[in-house]
Order: structure tokens, then sequence, then C-alpha cells
């Protein structure tokens, strides 16, 4: 048999876990979403409320920047991974400074699986290999 305290503890309980839930959550796509995307081989455009001095890009081989105007800049995914992007005013002030992810539109790609490696097709209009990863453990 239940005791009465403990019958209504049971709704200020279950309403203290949704809210505990839905705040790291929120954290948790708050996080997400300080990521700058990029698709590979696709441009993403930066409009900015003020002019712009310098562009830094952390890793090169991962996303490249041009300066199209005073307050446009174009940043290209290279290749998979992530890398962070710094954008400077006159006076050496960052106007920008973010992270970026360059990955490929998986609405457009087709997997082949194999028993020892995996390899991505970006089939946009023709497949093209993009990655291989061996099996831990195949010794390959």
């Amino acid at each position: 048999m239940r005791s009465p305290l403990r019958a209504s503890r049971a709704p200020a309980l279950v309403s203290a876990i949704a809210g505990v839930l839905a705040f790291v959550s929120s954290g948790a796509a708050g996080a997400q979403d300080d990521i700058m995307r990029v698709y590979m081989d696709h441009a993403r455009v930066l409009k900015l409320d003020r002019p712009v001095s310098k562009v830094i890009i952390g890793n090169a081989d991962v996303a490249d920047a041009t300066v199209a105007d005073a307050k446009t800049i174009v940043v290209t995914g290279r290749n998979f991974g992530t890398t962070n992007i710094v954008i400077l005013d006159q006076d050496g002030n960052a106007i920008v400074d973010e992270r970026i992810l360059v990955s490929i539109d998986e609405g457009n790609t087709v997997r082949v699986y194999k028993q020892t490696s995996r390899t991505v097709l970006s089939c946009t209009p023709n497949c093209e290999r993009h990655a291989e990863r061996k099996t831990a453990g195949t010794g390959n």
C-alpha cells in the first residue's frame, strides 16, 4: 500500500525530472548550434555588419575563406573535418569566432558495406568515392 506522502511527491518528482531533461537537451542543442556547417565542395556566404580587415582559418585543408567585399565572406568546405574561423575588424576586434564542421550532403550519398570496410559514395549526379575505413581488428 502506498503512503499518502509518497504519492503526493510523485508529480513533483516527475516535473523536476522533465525540467532537468529539457535543460540538458536544450544545452546539447545549443552547443551544436555554435558550429557553422558547410558541405564539402560547397560555399556558404557570411554577411557581416561591419567591414572586415582579416580572415583566419585554423586549418586551410578543411575550409577556405574568401573576402567577396568589405562585409561579405565566402566559406568553402574543402575536406571532412572541423576547424575554426576568426574574422577581425579594422581595430583587431573579433567579429566572428566560430567552429566550422565540413561534411557531405547525406541526402546525396550511397553507403556500400563490406565485411571488412565501408565506402561512402557521393552521388551528385555521378557516384564518387569519398571515404573508406577499415573495420578495427581485421588486420587490413
